[in-house]
């Protein structure tokens, strides 16, 4: 079992940069492949990307592509959402995911999920 703190939401001008963080909870993080999803209101949830294992291996949404960076820090059991040049339509919450299974396609099937953070986009 994992438990997934987010933190880093709040208010950005478009164009602007966030970084939003996630505590796992447990000594098996390395097991989890993680990821980050979103839903805007009114929306369904929406993929945005994952990381493997090891950190070595990165997928992203279309959406976000070149502007967000995920990375994670095993030896802290801490996963990072780098958010650059973003839009008001990033406006959502942020929900941290964990699976022990890392699947190379975009994907809102994820076996744990924080309690989200908001993040708003103003233009």
């Amino acid at each position: 079992q994992v438990q997934l703190v987010e933190s880093g939401g709040g208010w950005v001008q478009a164009g602007g940069s966030l970084r939003l963080s996630c505590a796992a909870s447990g000594r098996s993080f390395r097991n989890y492949a993680m990821g980050w999803n979103r839903q805007a209101p009114g929306k369904e949830r929406e993929f945005v990307a994952a990381v493997s294992w090891s950190g070595g291996t990165q997928i992203y949404a279309d959406s976000v592509k070149g502007r967000f960076t995920i990375y994670r820090n095993n030896a802290k059991n801490l996963v990072y959402l780098q958010m650059n040049g973003t839009k008001p339509d990033d406006t959502a919450v942020y929900y941290c995911t964990a699976d022990p299974t890392f699947r190379v396609v975009a994907t809102t099937t994820w076996k744990h999920w924080g309690q989200g953070t908001q993040v708003t986009v103003s233009s």
